[in-house]
């Protein structure tokens, strides 16, 4: 039997949401849904999914099914799709990886997990309360503070800045990599090759 593993990207539905910080999550499951062939056309649990069979390069390496989906509740309410996407799936909770940005994080950076609470981040706790654990892997990806008096909120619905995102893109591609190392050769794996800023992976 195909073990399955379920990425999902935090972030909030609509065109005008497109490429903030807070969008994060969605832009990777975009670049990993590219990378695994697959598209995002149903709608389940109140996220909009897709599914891919991803064969490693690594022979001794079995396939694997990969469910991406990125939660249209809006940030707040992420919990919902969550819950409901692992029930259906009936999936341990190792095999749940959820990315989402960091403003504790200089962009350039990712930082991978396999537990912890939710560093403000209301996806995260709203994955958090409704899962009622803190047990399960996530992938953190740097966006960095706020510049001078201006607040959180309004950061964080801004897009990135063109410097900020050239960073950001270099990033993601690096974030993808990370992903699917997570799948095939385990949280360990992709912790030692991929936490940290902009160095490649040894």
């Amino acid at each position: 039997m195909i073990e399955t593993f379920l990425i999902v990207g935090l972030g909030n539905p609509g065109r005008e949401y497109r490429e903030t910080r807070h969008n994060v999550g969605f832009m990777l499951l975009d670049r990993l849904a590219v990378k695994l062939n697959a598209r995002f056309t149903r709608l389940q649990s109140r996220a909009l999914v897709a599914s891919a069979i991803y064969v490693p390069r690594k022979m001794d390496v079995p396939e694997r099914k990969v469910i991406l989906a990125k939660p249209q509740t809006f940030m707040n309410l992420s919990g919902q799709s969550v819950q409901g996407l692992i029930h259906f799936y009936k999936l341990p909770l190792t095999n749940l990886l959820v990315v989402h940005d960091d403003l504790d994080l200089p962009p350039g950076t990712i930082r991978i997990r396999p537990d912890g609470g939710s560093p403000g981040q209301k996806g995260m706790t709203s994955i958090l309360e409704r899962l009622g654990t803190e047990d399960f892997p996530r992938l953190r990806l740097g966006i960095g503070r706020p510049p001078g008096q201006m607040q959180a909120p309004d950061f964080v619905l801004q897009q990135f800045s063109k410097g900020d995102l050239e960073i950001i893109s270099e990033t993601l591609n690096r974030a993808v990599e990370a992903v699917l190392t997570f799948i095939t050769e385990g949280l360990e794996a992709a912790m030692t090759k991929y936490n940290g800023n902009n160095a490649n992976p040894s």
